[in-house]
């Protein structure tokens, strides 16, 4: 399996420059590129590969001094990098979705460039990352990376004013399949980010909007500077740096949950949702971006694929209309928050009834029922 382990780097002033002049040469790389295959079909209906573009490399370097400038197999990589995005557009134009053409990358769009294969060492006794035509860039090595771990890439990113070292590592599965003795049923939400089939809760912290005073405080006075100033743009960065940490926020605290999680059960059952659609509801929209339940999610995958831990998507069609208990219809409103069934006379919270549902279809966990001889819970009708 692969991971990604990400360190900061501290890189001196005019490392900092060459660092920001490769992602400019690699920018202004993807936009030729793509306007030359973008040409090509407009005048001539001809497709232009990677192979014959990365073949130009040589030639365009000859001319051109800051192409000269960057590892070569950086300059592939940007190339590869295009070469995906229409690959990627293509198979979603055959799949019938809806699909937009690929785009130009803006001055502040391209934040990134890998060496794919060489050209990067990492030395963990000097804490230094050595990169060809860069030098050696100070680096905080605050966890080993597995010495049974293969790099495979080093991709450096810029975020801001921060810059960081993403390495590519290819580590042997080790963890077997637990047992499965804890299960737990999993509800999101917007008043309480998770309800577990327990009755327990975990509020919603909210990071976006307890920071939003301060976010509008940084936009509006970037608004009063003059467009293309160099104030505006000093100020544009501390717009930047403010959404910087209510994302770091947001990810520390997904990070410390889905281990918390990971830990104590052996079978996580969340709802299968479409938040792409869900977030359309402009009512909502900002309240579940700020949630965050696609990253809670992933986390908990990845987590739980290394600890053995099973994660399981269940369909979501009406888990808080049903009784969890009886199985019966019982509808409710957004507003009401109460799950009183007429039938069979349960009453509950109404994401607390969610998540018992949530639980009770899992086919993994009816499996370990029946195998138990425990019996089954009553299935929603």
């Amino acid at each position: 399996m692969k991971r990604t382990y990400r360190y900061r780097l501290y890189p001196t002033t005019q490392q900092a420059t060459t660092l920001t002049q490769w992602l400019t040469t690699c920018r202004l790389l993807y936009n030729n590129g793509l306007a030359e295959r973008k040409n090509a079909w407009e005048t001539y209906k001809k497709s232009v590969t990677y192979g014959e573009q990365a073949n130009q490399l040589k030639g365009a370097k000859k001319t051109n001094q800051f192409l000269q400038a960057v590892h070569s197999q950086v300059l592939q990589d940007t190339l590869r990098r295009l070469d995906k995005t229409f690959n990627n557009f293509f198979r979603r134009i055959k799949k019938g979705e809806k699909a937009g053409y690929p785009r130009f990358k803006g001055k502040y769009r391209y934040d990134s460039f890998t060496y794919p294969q060489s050209g990067f060492t990492l030395d963990y006794r000097k804490k230094k990352l050595r990169l060809s035509k860069i030098g050696a860039i100070t680096i905080k090595l605050h966890r080993p990376i597995p010495s049974e771990g293969v790099i495979k890439t080093c991709t450096i990113k810029r975020d801001v004013d921060h810059w960081y070292a993403c390495f590519s590592v290819e580590l042997p599965n080790h963890e077997s399949q637990r047992k499965l003795q804890k299960a737990i049923g999993v509800d999101v939400g917007l008043k309480s980010l998770l309800t577990l089939n327990n009755g327990e809760t975990i509020a919603n912290p909210r990071w976006l909007r307890t920071s939003e005073k301060k976010v509008a405080k940084e936009q509006r006075r970037k608004d009063r500077k003059v467009k293309g100033s160099n104030n505006r743009y000093k100020q544009n960065k501390k717009v930047a740096q403010v959404h910087r940490k209510i994302h770091y926020q947001r990810k520390d605290f997904h990070h410390k949950l889905s281990r918390k999680l990971v830990d104590n059960y052996d079978l996580i059952v969340y709802e299968n949702l479409k938040i792409t659609n869900m977030v359309k509801n402009h009512h909502v929209a900002k309240s579940i971006s700020d949630a965050g339940w696609g990253q809670l999610m992933c986390f908990t995958e990845y987590k739980a694929e290394e600890a053995g831990t099973l994660v399981e998507y269940v369909s979501a069609y009406n888990t808080t209309q049903l009784c969890s208990q009886c199985g019966k219809l019982v509808p409710k409103t957004l507003a009401t928050r109460i799950h009183s069934c007429p039938y069979c006379g349960l009453v509950l919270a109404r994401d607390h009834n969610s998540a018992i549902t949530v639980l009770h279809r899992s086919t993994r966990y009816l499996e370990s029922l029946s195998s138990s001889g425990q019996g089954l819970p009553v299935e929603p009708v």
